[in-house]
């Protein structure tokens, strides 16, 4: 009975013949679906106490990778912009703790937007006994920025103006932790594998025209008013160049341990970090990419979004979809533990061959001639690639444009060139070319440095004068009440003096 009122309102809405169109359209549907997703990590990582460090665990793209790094045992430092005792760190975190069951999931605040704030968390974490860090993960820099306006007009000027200076601060709080929890890194055991991980926002390709300007300004030059999605797209640039140039900073720092067989203290062959700068671009997520383009945020809905509720869900990615890329730069092997591995694999099979051959020889108590050790076949092992831009579970090859070279005259360019030679420093970075090479990468570092400076002197001002006018509100706090309270003992002594009433003669 149920299965012919079933079969009767599927036939009332869609009938037999052009149940055949329905069948490819549904199909190609879920084709679609499937591609946009993206690919999935294969590999898979065990975290136990794993300490890692992550910004922006509030986002839709925070919250699952929180639980995905609780579901693997990690020990979690999660930087919350709000209070302790707000609501949504207070129910959240309890709720990823017994659903996970990993009890090792903490909340610290820190505004990102605040560089005293940012300094006092590294303050703190530093001066404390555990510190710690197995990867830093800068999720708050993934989140769209800016809405998409349809009208002019000063509103429209002075609402580009705002989102720039927040995307001037995302990316700014990343170099700051960054540099401040340096010193805790550096010092680590170089068996350990550290990771820094940028996530950035998928537009990184629309600012690839635009970025030789970029690299001609100064930090005193105004900022340049731009679409969009090519605004958002200079600052996902910054990044993946900013992470490539750390890296080549990490590989030239002395971090490894003298060789002891070596007569000289410091080896002068080059040794790479065991600290790894990626760059990790999730994909086009619904609710972290588009969802704040057309003003859905936490704080409510909008009409634009709900209308096209539909076609967004087919056309871009979950949360947990998008979540693939940055999982594989995290469970990915280093190329030094990788190095490690198959040293001590072949070690254990020298070993193994080793007693072998001394047990068939004691049995036999015959030499055999004639038989060659088999090669050892070793599989091809993906591993980390130091300071690239992963997409899609892969590496992407990014073409960054230089700035032109400044025209040298033919009389002063010997003269240049031996100066330079004379000036060079001895420890030079060298230069790959990767992602625009080593003249783009710190061309990007000074500007992070020069606008930092900027940054830090505008909140010290602003700190300043929020202290100045709490002070003052104490004081006039003060005064009104020792006025109040000087008004009342009149009161009370005016009270208490006799009546003295007139007497007639």
């Amino acid at each position: 009975m149920v299965l012919q009122l079933v079969y009767g309102a599927v036939t009332t809405v869609i009938p037999i013949k052009y149940w055949p169109h329905a069948l490819v359209i549904s199909t190609t549907l879920a084709v679609i679906y499937a591609y946009v997703q993206g690919r999935q990590t294969t590999r898979e990582r065990d975290l136990h106490a794993r300490v890692i460090l992550l910004t922006g665990p509030f986002t839709p793209l925070g919250l699952v990778t929180l639980t995905a790094l609780a579901k693997r045992g990690a020990h979690i430092i999660a930087l919350s912009p709000y209070s302790l005792s707000h609501p949504i760190p207070s129910l959240l975190l309890p709720l990823i703790r017994s659903t996970t069951n990993n009890e090792n999931i903490y909340a610290e605040q820190c505004d990102l937007n605040s560089p005293t704030s940012i300094r006092k968390f590294c303050t703190t974490f530093l001066t404390g006994q555990e510190t710690r860090l197995d990867a830093l993960v800068f999720a708050h820099e993934y989140p769209s920025i800016g809405r998409i306006w349809f009208f002019g007009g000063k509103a429209r000027h002075d609402k580009e103006e705002r989102e720039q200076a927040q995307r001037e601060t995302s990316s700014l709080a990343s170099f700051l932790l960054t540099t401040l929890l340096l010193p805790a890194l550096l010092v680590a055991p170089v068996e350990r594998d550290i990771r820094i991980v940028h996530v950035i926002n998928p537009f990184y390709a629309a600012a690839l025209p635009t970025f030789p300007a970029f690299l001609n300004s100064t930090a005193a030059s105004p900022p340049l008013s731009q679409p969009l999605i090519i605004s958002e797209g200079l600052r996902a640039l910054r990044a993946v160049v900013l992470s490539r140039h750390l890296q080549r900073i990490l590989d030239s720092l002395p971090n490894r341990a003298a060789d002891p067989k070596s007569k000289s203290q410091l080896s002068t062959e080059p040794h790479p970090s065991n600290i790894l700068s990626v760059a990790a671009c999730p994909g086009i997520s619904r609710r972290d990419t588009v969802a704040p383009f057309l003003g859905a945020n936490e704080n409510g809905w909008s009409l634009a979004y709900l209308v096209l509720l539909l076609p967004l869900f087919l056309l871009t990615k979950t949360s947990g979809a998008a979540l693939q890329t940055l999982l594989h730069v995290l469970f990915l092997p280093t190329p030094f533990k990788r190095a490690q591995a198959k040293v001590d694999a072949a070690a254990d099979e020298e070993r193994k061959a080793e007693e072998e051959r001394v047990a068939s020889a004691e049995a036999s108590k015959v030499e055999l001639e004639g038989d060659e050790e088999q090669p050892r076949r070793t599989g091809t092992v993906e591993v980390l690639k130091p300071g690239a831009l992963y997409r899609e579970c892969a590496v992407v090859p990014l073409d960054v444009p230089r700035p032109p070279a400044p025209v040298v005259d033919e009389k002063n360019r010997k003269g240049t060139a031996k100066k330079s030679k004379d000036d060079a420093p001895e420890t030079a970075l060298e230069d790959d070319e990767d992602y625009g090479g080593e003249a783009v990468g710190r061309a990007v570092w000074e500007w992070y440095e020069a606008r930092l400076k900027t940054w830090e002197a505008l909140d010290a001002a602003r700190v300043k004068a929020a202290g100045e006018t709490t002070a003052q509100e104490k004081t006039e706090a003060a005064t009104g009440t020792e006025e109040t309270s000087v008004a009342e003992m009149q009161d009370e002594q005016a009270a208490s003096e006799p009546t003295v009433s007139a007497q007639t003669p």
